[in-house]
């Protein structure tokens, strides 16, 4: 007794010494494992599983942080105990980096727990990037929700999304990520939603999961009432050759039929019966087989032969699987394990795993649109609900954008509207990586600066609206022409901080007026670069004012051309203070030169027609 007593701890010593090393064999460096609605800047580790959890704080905008009530947290895994919710806005989206082109078991965990004290289940959807992942139903205040997708991002990050569908406010408890070998649940197209992933013949009813499966994946217990259970204390290897290594606690048990004569059967019934499916079925001999004992079948699938003969090796794991997917016309799987006619006993089975084919087909927003867009929300702070893909799905593309569609190709943004968003500084750069941009609306801002010439290399741009800003300079010499030539619609508004032409460098600006006598009345023009002094009257209208007023010296009607800087026409003017009048191109101020009172006329930036009319009279005059 006492030896038996002896033998018994040491078994558990060395079982206990075997978890030990398991749990330091795992590397858990790629993991990304977030608690949501922790508190930010916050980590721990999870006892019961060893899994080291962080805040989603620094993965999100939005969302608030909730516990659920205490009475539902009992033995429950911490990473449950609080969840984010999303009362406000349709889509609200994480941003998650990950290694690109890698295979990654993703998974998301909603566990209801009552956090709002109504007791109202929600339902919502899930996306993933630009596709639609699932709808979430919540039909238990204590039961979790668990969607897991095997995916190999194109990116090097992920987008998760909750969307509000008006049944109820979008909540999440966790989301993992764990790397997996890619030469595993390889897949001529798609990616692998899981349907099952049970652990046959469990004797404890518990579910398994990381310090016992190095993917962490779960694995529910699962029996059915014509089976029986084996076990083995002993540990089930799996061979290098093998990369999905199975859990050696989920492989140690396995089920047989009660009836020594009978198939084991199980069968699978997706709910989507269009859909392809990939199953995988772990075996591994638990018993040692005296010298006159066989075990030997065939599996097979809806009434035709799929594998076999098969014989199981001996607390050694193999997986039998299809390359390629699996299609039922009518939606159903039925698999049945048929003993050989040389085998003693009955087929056995220690785990299965399902799952369906789900197409991520609509491509996210390019990239070089995706990062021109970011840049330009972080410089400008926008206030906007811009979370997940900029222009993908459709329905949820952000607000202000508007983008081109072409099949399931990257969709490209062609419309920015940021009127009346508060934006300060300079017109962003990163606007000149919108290469595909129709339409730009600025207006009703606080931008300062100048008109930048980069909106000039936007060959696609029709409709340009920097009015109500406080933009000065001169608007660039290509936007003026396709302005004139009717490609481009230009609106800047009325701005005395404006040039009217291409150019108006302060220092180098020279103006070139015509003097023509009108009784010590002069009309000077101006467009940023030029002053024009012009006699309007007729030749009578001069020789009567010449009757009138004798004593006054004026030039003769030929023109004078004199050249003035702008600091002269600041001078003259006292700094544009005193307006007269306002035509159709141009508003008229008042002004002096030595003891002559002269009229300035100002071509209006935004009047590019009057600009054409104001040239040339110019030329006639002078």
């Amino acid at each position: 007794m006492v030896m038996g007593r002896f033998k018994h701890f040491i078994a558990e010593l060395l079982c206990g010494l075997a978890l030990i090393l398991l749990v330091h064999a795992q590397d858990q460096s790629d993991f990304v494992s977030l608690d949501c609605g922790f508190p930010e800047n916050s980590s721990y580790t999870e006892w019961k599983t060893g899994v080291g959890y962080i805040s989603d704080a620094g993965f999100i905008d939005s969302g608030i942080n909730r516990q659920i009530s205490t009475e539902f947290k009992g033995d429950l895994q911490q990473q449950l105990w609080s969840l984010r919710s999303f009362p406000e806005g349709i889509r609200n989206c994480y941003r998650i980096k990950i290694m690109q082109g890698t295979k990654y078991l993703i998974r998301a965990t909603f566990f209801y727990g009552n956090y709002d004290g109504e007791s109202k289940l929600p339902e919502f959807d899930v996306h993933l990037g630009a596709n639609m992942w699932g709808t979430i139903k919540i039909t238990n205040v204590s039961i979790s929700f668990v969607k897991e997708l095997i995916h190999v991002p194109s990116l090097n990050y992920i987008q998760l999304c909750l969307v509000n569908t008006q049944r109820g406010t979008p909540f999440i408890s966790a989301i993992e990520l764990r790397p997996l070998p890619n030469s595993t649940y390889v897949t001529t197209d798609g990616s692998l939603e899981r349907l099952w992933r049970v652990d046959v013949g469990s004797e404890s009813n518990i579910q398994y999961r990381c310090k016992f499966d190095v993917y962490d994946r779960m694995w529910w217990p699962f029996n059915f009432r014509e089976w029986t259970g084996l076990s083995s204390s002993l540990t089930i290897e799996s061979p290098s050759s093998n990369p999905y290594r199975p859990p050696s606690v989920v492989m140690s048990t396995a089920a047989t039929p009660i009836n020594d004569s009978a198939p084991l059967e199980f069968h699978l019934e997706p709910e989507d019966v269009t859909a392809k499916h990939y199953i995988y079925m772990h075996f591994a001999e638990v018993v040692k087989l005296k010298a006159n004992q066989s075990r030997s079948f065939n599996v097979i699938l809806n009434g035709k032969h799929w594998y076999g003969p098969y014989v199981p090796k001996y607390l050694w794991t193999t997986t039998l699987y299809s390359k390629d997917a699996l299609n039922s016309t009518g939606g159903q799987y039925f698999f049945s394990l048929v003993k050989t006619e040389n085998s003693t006993l009955p087929p056995i089975i220690n785990a299965i795993e399902a799952y369906s084919v789900k197409n991520l087909l609509q491509s996210e927003t390019d990239q070089e649109d995706v990062g021109a867009i970011t840049k330009i929300k972080s410089t400008y702070g926008v206030k906007r609900n811009w979370q997940g893909d900029p222009c993908a799905p459709q329905t949820y593309s952000w607000e202000g954008l508007n983008c081109s569609y072409d099949g399931y190709n990257a969709p490209r943004v062609i419309s920015l509207n940021l009127s009346s968003s508060g934006l300060t500084g300079k017109i962003s750069a990163d606007i000149s990586n919108l290469v595909m941009l129709q339409c730009l609306d600025l207006s009703n801002n606080s931008l300062t600066g100048l008109v930048p010439d980069f909106l000039s290399q936007l060959q696609y741009l029709t409709v340009l609206n920097l009015e109500r800003n406080q933009l000065s300079g001169s608007i660039p010499t290509e936007l003026l022409e396709r302005s004139k030539n009717g490609s481009l619609l230009l609106s800047v508004g009325e701005s005395s901080n404006f040039c009217g032409s291409g150019s108006c460098k302060k220092k180098k600006n020279i103006v070139m007026p015509v003097v023509a006598s009108t009784g010590g009345f002069f009309i000077i023009s101006l467009t940023v670069a030029a002053i024009l002094w012009v006699l309007r009257r007729r030749k009578q209208q001069h020789k009567a004012q010449e009757d009138t007023k004798p004593n006054v010296q004026n030039p003769s009607l030929e023109s004078i051309q004199r050249q003035f800087t702008y600091s002269d026409v600041q001078r003259i003017t006292n700094n544009l203070e005193r307006a007269i009048g306002k035509g159709g191109f141009g508003t008229v101020y008042h002004g002096c030169i030595d003891d002559t009172q002269v009229a300035v006329k100002i071509l209006s930036p935004s009047s590019f027609q009057g600009y054409q009319q104001f040239e040339a009279e110019m030329q006639i005059i002078m």
